[in-house]
């Protein structure tokens, strides 16, 4: 009998650590810089768009209730408006690094950016107000000329959207959300925004999920 429980005990063990392995391997393979293919109805093409990490989304709801989720930045980091700054680099016209590979916006050149307003909820966010310079008015001001804007951020997720989505939808790379500036534990310090409550059958859903990148640190055009 005894011998009996030890080997059941020690097939539980087994059974569970084969489950945790499961689940760290699933857990990797969502936090990859794979993408997928989405097709879009109507559009005659297909896109590419990185699928949202489940601890991604995990990890926003519990910031939002008030908790410190297992990925969460380091206080300070996360406790105060991340200084803003965006590089943008890829099929640019306008340079201003060393190598002229790229352009460095600082913070005082993206304030300086006329502001606009969008007024939507989101899939993590009530409706609210978020403000920040145009996409388009980021895009003209490199002289960018790509088709595809490749979205970097802080926490290594990456997006594409089409170029075409700047006009489309007049969306705003948001630095304040309510008046406030967004920190980086509140999607900070800057948040790619769609009207998506004006625009609900073409923005809602994963599709249109994917796309409201935040912590956005970089972006790339191309063609």
């Amino acid at each position: 009998m005894v011998g009996g429980g030890s080997r059941k005990t020690r097939e539980t063990q087994q059974e569970k650590a084969a489950h945790y392995r499961k689940m760290s391997r699933s857990a990797a393979q969502r936090h990859t810089k794979t993408t997928r293919i989405i097709a879009r109805k109507g559009s005659g093409k297909m896109w590419h768009g990185m699928g949202w990490p489940g601890w991604r989304r995990w990890a926003a709801v519990v910031a939002l209730a008030g908790a410190a989720p297992f990925f969460a930045p380091s206080a300070q980091a996360a406790g105060s408006p991340g200084a803003l700054s965006l590089d943008v680099d890829g099929e640019v016209r306008v340079t201003n690094n060393a190598s002229h590979t790229a352009y460095h916006f600082s913070e005082a050149q993206l304030l300086a950016l006329p502001a606009h307003s969008i007024t939507t909820a989101t899939t993590w966010t009530p409706r609210s107000t978020f403000t920040g310079p145009l996409l388009s008015d980021v895009l003209e001001a490199v002289g960018a000329y790509g088709s595809e804007i490749e979205i970097h951020t802080l926490d290594d997720y990456t997006c594409v959207v089409p170029v075409a989505d700047a006009a489309r939808y007049g969306v705003v790379v948001a630095y304040e959300m309510n008046g406030q500036r967004l920190k980086v534990s509140n999607f900070g310090p800057l948040f790619l925004i769609y009207p998506r409550d004006q625009h609900p059958l073409e923005l809602d859903g994963a599709a249109g999920d994917s796309k409201f990148a935040w912590q956005i640190k970089s972006m790339t055009i191309k063609r």
